[in-house]
């Protein structure tokens, strides 16, 4: 019977009363930890490295810079995290669909790598791009970003938000966010000049018929009227035009999105003239028409988001909670 490694041998000299291992004594001693146990870094495969703190990482990775205890974390389905206002929130929340930057982050992670070019279509206020810049010193390294937005005021806000974070954070001494570019126009135009196979992640919430249009106040009576427009309403698109016209849009994006590359998309699903609309499986539906290949749907659940009470006591109406975030591949 062969000798057991010298890191399993340490490995068991790091236990607790109870004989369970403990990781902090071990960290203590500088001793890489996985899964609960030393690595022996001398039986690592050629294409495998100790990342410290981080785990195991496998060279042959093409999808991110995780590592395999880091990947097991991001393949769960549901994101049940709860994103404090950051990064100049009372500017973003002008716009009523702006996504935490930090949790762009973590999508930005889970599907690119560092030096990556990832691509917001619908960019809002720019959640995508401050993400985008945040994995230079959050994450695994900075990507650089693309948005595309044809409401100037959102461009504005992005400026002005970076302007303010950056001073922000200069007084607190810390580097500052890298400034992306968020170019003005329709997304149907403005990607006729992107490269093709330039993209090599595309996060997006897509706009919800011409919700983007609509004035929004920091009134929260008007605000909250701007987004539940009804589906037929003269002046709006109806749901199917809407639905044509994302899966033409997402079939226009193809050519840039490169083969294997993988689309995200932020969707909430919608309750209407007493009935659940489940805009997530149409849309997907379409996005896959288009081109693509459905290989997950993420749900972002935000404990923080107000509970309404809707229907009582006569009829079970859902209050929302959560988001659909479709994850697609570019096959």
């Amino acid at each position: 019977m062969s000798d057991e490694s010298s890191d399993h041998k340490q490995s068991r000299l790091f236990t607790t009363e109870d004989g369970d291992f403990d990781e902090d004594r071990a960290k203590a001693d500088a001793l890489p930890v996985e899964d609960g146990e030393v690595v022996d870094t001398g039986e690592l495969a050629d294409h495998q490295r100790y990342v410290e703190e981080r785990g195991i990482y496998d060279e042959r990775n093409r999808v991110n810079d995780l590592t395999g205890r880091e990947w097991k974390f991001a393949t769960k389905s549901v994101i049940p995290e709860q994103y404090p206002p950051a990064i100049q929130h009372d500017l973003r929340s002008e716009h009523g669909g702006q996504k935490p930057p930090r949790l762009c982050l973590a999508l930005i992670q889970r599907f690119s790598k560092a030096g990556d070019l990832v691509l917001d279509p619908f960019a809002g206020v720019g959640g995508t791009l401050l993400g985008a810049s945040l994995a230079e010193y959050e994450g695994t390294g900075r990507r650089d970003a693309v948005g595309f937005e044809r409401t100037e005021r959102w461009i504005d806000i992005y400026e002005t938000v970076l302007e303010r974070e950056n001073a922000d954070r200069e007084a607190r001494g810390e580097g500052p966010l890298a400034a992306q570019e968020l170019r003005h126009g329709d997304c149907a135009d403005l990607v006729e000049d992107v490269e093709t196979d330039g993209v090599d992640f595309l996060l997006t919430d897509v706009p919800y018929w011409d919700m983007d249009k609509v004035e929004q106040t920091r009134n929260e009576v008007e605000t909250r009227d701007s987004k539940l427009g009804d589906f037929d309403d003269d002046d709006r698109q109806t749901k199917a035009d809407w639905l044509d016209e994302m899966e033409a849009k997402f079939a226009q994006f193809r050519r840039v999105v490169t083969p294997d590359g993988y689309v995200a998309v932020f969707i909430g699903d919608m309750y209407r003239e007493q009935s659940y609309n489940m805009l997530s499986a149409e849309l997907a539906d379409r996005i896959e028409a288009a081109g693509y290949t459905l290989k997950a749907n993420l749900v972002w659940y935000d404990p923080s988001k107000d509970l309404h009470v809707y229907g009582y006591p006569f009829s079970f109406v859902p209050s929302m909670v959560h988001q659909n975030i479709l994850v697609f591949r570019n096959d």
